[in-house]
């Protein structure tokens, strides 16, 4: 999936092990390599948690897609129970 990431002078290396979770510049939502409707992002999660449960969330969101999807998808990320999510970014 093709992510055009906004920068931000303060990214960080993250360890490999996370939950990645993709928004395109057209909203569509990528888990796994599959495309998945905001309703399903959950049960994705949760599925994906029980096979590594130390990893987090990392959100890579393309910078045209709507920020009103990506709290959706947080919100759903904090309901299968990740408390640890972030939203990758390109640094400067």
């Amino acid at each position: 999936v093709d992510i055009s990431r906004p920068s931000a002078n303060t990214a960080e290396r993250k360890e490999r092990g996370n939950i990645l979770v993709a928004i395109t510049a057209n909203d569509q939502i990528w888990i796994d390599k599959r495309r998945v409707d905001v309703r399903a992002v959950r049960a994705n999660i949760e599925r994906l948690k029980a096979e590594n449960p130390e990893g987090s969330v990392v959100i890579q969101a393309d910078k045209e897609s709507k920020n009103g999807l990506l709290v959706q998808v947080m919100d759903q990320a904090r309901l299968a129970g990740v408390s640890n999510i972030s939203i990758a970014a390109v640094k400067n």
